[in-house]
Order: structure tokens, then C-alpha cells, then sequence
């Protein structure tokens, strides 16, 4: 389970917070060999480093002029002034609002966040589930990950997704019709609509809880921003949920990503027919937990022997109570409307005559059997 380590929390220089605003304009998010840089001489060198093209390791060197070309130009501090009009900050590694449990992405850990919203990001994300799954999802994806989502924000969760169409968007929308609270992780600026469809949605989201991204405002999606923004998805939350994948799908290199950081998966299974449910089949097979809804999540993301999902039973009829004795007399009764003598029912079940007469008028109070004359039959 993720805790709120706070040990790191300090007030971050003005000069470092415009170092990793440069930075955030020059480096590619997951880039590791810039990442290991940052350890070594922190945010403030690295970036002159990276504008200078001086000091560089070999993996950097390659990559020189285009870390200069990229750097030619930014104005870290009008970007932040830009993000405040908006709306926006930038919350760097040590800030009070960063989300410690990034650190575990080690040289691949974001170099900051651009928030877009006024909640905590760090509070936000302590009790948070991912649900991905594919875009072209079905009518029953759809369902299910909206359901699913609104029973979450019922239950206080955060729901955190990707912001794309299919099953992120319904995981978004029903975190939202629950009134609850979403976060969508974007592969763009947070100024950005992408997609173009879904301008409304992310203006809620931003409004009623928070977008982020690593990448600076003005910036456009390319896949490979997907499929890295993939990582902080899963590293930001308790687990991540699998609603519908096919066997090549963006949705499961997040639970990748979240496998590798010790995360909970999960996958709700789906229509052996459908190409869409071998994703998820696959991860259950692989491991992943098999969850149906948002009690089973939250028994899996939850504490310890307290957040345990209800025992689902069917429903409880008469002859769930009927054993021994009374089920032998039970199934010796013939069907159809004549029943038979009690003399027939004692060959029957093999039982004495008082027996069987004992029996017959505990079924009988049961409302499971009725006299007729000398003849007993089946209510």
C-alpha cells in the first residue's frame, strides 16, 4: 500500500523551479540518461549542460544538438506566469503537493508535473485506482468502466485515467456523474484539447479534480508521449484496472509498467468472443486479479482484512435448509398431482413410517409438500 512519506518535502529554490521548467521544454518525459544527470548534479546544472552541449555523458553527447536546438528560446519563467493564468503550477520532486511514490521510477521519474486544477495532487493521489482500457472498446466496456468508476468516487476514490477516447473517457465520465473526483495523466500540454473531442470533458475534469502532464504547455501528443505517459499512471496510483485490451494494447503496458513497480493489476474479464477481452484474459492468466466491480478493486487496493468485498451468495429458497432424513422423504415423493401413500414414500426413502410422517409435516411447514386425503404431493 502507497504512504505519505514526507521526509523530502522542502521549499524548492526559485532557480532549480526554472531549471526543471527548462528542462520539461528540452527532455523527452522518461528520458533515463537525463534522469541519472539530474541525480548526479541536479536540475539546475543538468540544464546547463543540456543548453551548453558541455559536460555530457556519452548517451547525452549524440543527443547534443538537439537538446540545443530544443533550448533555444524557452523562457522558463514566462511559462510558469502563462500556466498561473491558466490555472496551472509546476510541482517539482520536494514540493509538499509531489507524490513521493513517482520516486519509484527512478532516472525515469518525471522532472516536474504541470498541475491544472486546485486539489492536491499528493493527496489525491494516496487513494487512487487506474482504470485504462482500449479506445475502441464495446457497448459492454463502456458500461462497466462507467459503473465502475462511479461506484469508486462513491467509495472515495480517485479515479485516474488517460483522458483518450473509449474506456478512459466512460472511466472519467463516471467518476464525474458520481460527483466524485478524476485525474487524467495527458501525453500533451494541459492547455491542450486533445482530443479535439473531448474539450468539455477535460475542462470538468480540471474543474472537479486535476490534469497533468509532464510535458510543457503548447506541447502536441506523439506516441511515444502515450505510451510513456503510461508509466506515470501506474506509478501514481495503488493498482491499475484493466477494463477491456486487446492483445496489442496501450492499456497493457500500463500494467506493465505497474507490475514491474509492484503494483496491484487487475482485469475485469469479458466475452470469450470478443478480441477486445483477450487483454485482460491474458493478464488474469499472467496473474492479475479478476475483479467485477468496485468492491472487489477496492478489496484488492484497500487496507488489509478491512476493506473486504461482501460475500456474494444466490438467493436463499426453503430447500437450501433441507437435509438428511427430510430430503430423502423429499425425493421419494413422485411429480405430478397424485403424490402417494406414505406406505410408498417408507419404501422410498427406507425410513419407519413415523419417520417418514414426521417428515412429511416438517416439509408441510415448510410449504414444500401438501396432504391430499391419504396421498402426499409435492407443493
Amino acid at each position: 500500500m502507497l504512504t505519505d512519506t514526507r521526509a523530502d518535502v522542502r521549499v524548492v529554490p526559485e532557480a532549480e523551479r526554472l531549471a526543471r521548467a527548462t528542462l520539461c521544454r528540452i527532455v523527452e518525459p522518461g528520458d533515463e540518461a537525463a534522469g541519472l544527470l539530474i541525480q548526479q548534479h541536479g536540475p539546475v546544472e543538468t540544464a546547463r549542460r543540456l543548453t551548453r552541449g558541455d559536460g555530457l555523458p556519452a548517451a547525452l553527447r549524440r543527443r547534443s544538438e538537439g537538446y540545443q536546438a530544443r533550448a533555444a528560446g524557452v523562457d522558463p519563467a514566462a511559462d510558469l506566469d502563462r500556466a498561473a493564468r491558466l490555472g496551472a503550477r509546476l510541482v517539482c520532486p520536494g514540493d509538499e503537493d509531489w507524490p513521493s511514490q513517482l520516486d519509484d521510477l527512478g532516472p525515469a521519474r518525471p522532472i516536474a508535473l504541470w498541475v491544472r486544477g486546485g486539489a492536491s495532487l499528493r493527496l489525491l493521489a494516496l487513494r487512487s485506482v487506474a482504470v485504462v482500457g482500449a479506445r475502441a472498446c464495446t457497448a459492454y466496456g463502456t458500461h462497466v468502466a462507467t459503473g465502475l468508476s462511479a461506484d469508486l468516487a462513491d467509495a472515495a476514490w480517485v479515479v485516474v485515467s488517460g483522458g483518450a477516447y473509449g474506456i478512459d473517457a466512460a472511466a472519467h465520465r463516471g467518476a464525474l456523474a458520481a460527483t466524485g473526483i478524476t485525474v487524467g495523466v495527458l501525453a500533451c500540454g494541459v492547455d491542450q484539447v486533445y482530443p479535439r473531442g473531448h474539450g468539455a470533458l477535460l475542462t470538468r475534469i480540471a474543474d472537479q479534480g486535476l490534469l497533468l502532464s509532464e510535458l510543457p504547455l503548447g506541447a502536441h501528443p506523439t506516441k511515444p508521449r502515450f505510451l510513456l505517459r503510461n508509466r506515470v499512471i501506474a506509478a501514481l496510483t495503488r493498482g491499475t484496472v484493466v477494463v477491456e485490451a486487446a492483445r496489442r494494447s496501450g492499456a497493457l503496458s500500463t500494467a506493465r509498467r505497474a507490475r514491474d513497480l509492484n503494483r496491484l493489476v487487475m482485469a475485469v474479464p469479458g466475452p470469450v468472443t470478443s478480441e477486445l477481452s483477450v487483454g485482460a484474459h491474458a493478464l488474469v492468466r499472467a496473474g492479475a486479479a479478476l475483479v467485477t466491480d468496485a468492491a472487489e478493486v477496492i478489496e484488492q487496493v484497500g487496507g488489509i482484512g478491512v476493506d473486504l468485498a461482501p460475500t456474494r451468495r444466490g438467493p436463499t429458497v426453503p430447500l437450501d435448509a433441507i437435509g438428511g432424513e427430510a430430503l430423502l422423504v423429499l425425493e421419494a415423493i413422485p411429480a405430478g398431482p397424485c403424490g402417494a401413500p406414505v406406505e410408498q414414500l417408507v419404501r422410498g426413502a427406507g425410513l419407519s413410517p413415523d419417520t417418514v410422517l414426521h417428515r412429511l409435516y416438517e416439509l408441510g411447514s415448510l410449504g414444500l409438500v401438501e396432504r391430499e386425503g391419504s396421498h402426499w404431493r409435492l407443493a
